[in-house]
């Protein structure tokens, strides 16, 4: 079983996690940190267990009253302005430490006096302070509705900051986040990559391999939401010809769909989706790509590493996050313009360059699970002694 330092054995620590809906990569930290604290009850608005791992199912998990609303779990980003009342609404037991998991309102949790807080900070709200017209469109009377809730939201988030005694974060790339945002400094702890996992073909031969000769199509794996760009990869992949599979499903697929249709009307069909898969057949598609395409700005981006792990290079937008996960020339190349014609030129660059797989996968050590534990470990012994 996962443990943090041995003098922690004793300490009563308490979880915290914005909603427990689905298993991404907010909730594998959370499972990790639930290994690690194994009688830590968790504090969430709301839980739906069929969705989460076991791992998390086995601790007390405590709820809001937002739990209780008829539709709840297909329905409750309709009930965004409600989340910080009723979060703040929760009561806990005394604890030593407590440990957020934080995108949205977990940070927000009051517990009880003299309790320490540490608050992994995926981000300070995207939709709050950044990305509006991806998250709620561009519609001006939306807009002009939704900008007092906004305000409202950035106020209470950058109050409930001030309850953080220690900040970590996912990336660099947030850490400014939350120094803009929160006039904070934040510990960088980077997510982990399950290695043992992800893994390249054991059947395939090391070596150098040329781009075009690393698979018979091109991989994107991603929710299909507008910030996500998908749109810019099946334009680009239309005029280029060459098979491309998405894997995900989201509010854009039917917009996506009849852009491929759109393409396909004149060409042969060359851009597939498939819907949500299984980690295993995620893993199969991986080893067997040509390379990753990743073409939006992410907070950090776990998806590059698993198909690095399995030793396929990667085309992404550098911006954000990839920029601290992909190194040009060794584990992929980046395209700056969010244009069909900077991502086709970065994907048919990738195809002409030798790649090493193993070198590829080296990358992601530095992005394992121990590393995780390792800076987590630092972060939790820097907030208990603090004064």
């Amino acid at each position: 079983m996962t443990t943090f330092l041995s003098q922690w054995k004793d300490l009563k620590v308490i979880l915290s996690h914005d909603w427990l809906t689905g298993m991404r990569g907010g909730e594998r930290i959370l499972e990790l940190l639930c290994r690690g604290f194994p009688e830590a009850p968790v504090y969430t608005l709301i839980h739906k267990p069929s969705a989460v791992s076991d791992t998390i199912n086995h601790h007390h998990v405590t709820t809001s009253w937002l739990q209780h609303i008829p539709g709840i779990m297909k329905n409750y980003r309709l009930f965004l302005p409600l989340f910080p009342s009723a979060i703040e609404a929760v009561n806990t037991v005394e604890a030593d430490l407590l440990i957020s998991t934080s995108h949205c309102v977990a940070k927000g949790l009051k517990p009880c006096r003299n309790t320490r807080h540490l608050c992994y900070c995926f981000t300070p709200m995207r939709y709050a302070w950044l990305f509006y017209d991806e998250y709620f469109g561009k519609n001006p009377l939306k807009k002009m509705a939704l900008s007092p809730i906004l305000r409202k939201l950035r106020a209470w988030d950058r109050e409930a900051s001030k309850r953080v005694d220690l900040f970590v974060t996912i990336s660099r790339h947030v850490q400014k986040r939350i120094r803009d945002f929160y006039g904070r400094e934040a510990d960088v702890v980077y997510p982990f990559v399950n290695r043992s996992y992800w893994t390249p073909d054991p059947a395939r031969c090391p070596g150098m391999i040329r781009g075009r000769d690393m698979g018979t199509y091109d991989l994107i794996v991603s929710a299909l939401v507008p910030y996500k760009r998908i749109d810019l990869a099946v334009q680009a992949y239309a005029r280029l010809g060459y098979p491309l599979i998405i894997v995900g499903a989201g509010p854009e697929l039917h917009r996506l769909r009849k852009l491929a249709d759109q393409a396909h009307a004149t060409r042969e069909k060359n851009i597939q989706f498939i819907g949500w898969a299984s980690d295993e057949h995620i893993r199969e598609l991986y080893r067997h790509c040509r390379a990753l395409v990743f073409t939006g700005e992410e907070d950090f981006g776990i998806v590059p590493l698993e198909a690095q792990a399995c030793g396929r290079p990667v085309v992404a937008y550098g911006r954000g996050g990839a920029l601290e996960t992909v190194t040009e020339g060794i584990t992929g190349v980046f395209f700056y313009e969010q244009t069909q014609q900077a991502l086709t030129e970065a994907v048919e660059r990738c195809a002409s360059l030798s790649w090493d797989p193993a070198a590829i996968r080296i990358n992601t050590e530095q992005f394992s699970e121990e590393q995780f534990i390792k800076g987590m470990t630092k972060s939790i012994n820097k907030c208990m002694n603090r004064r």
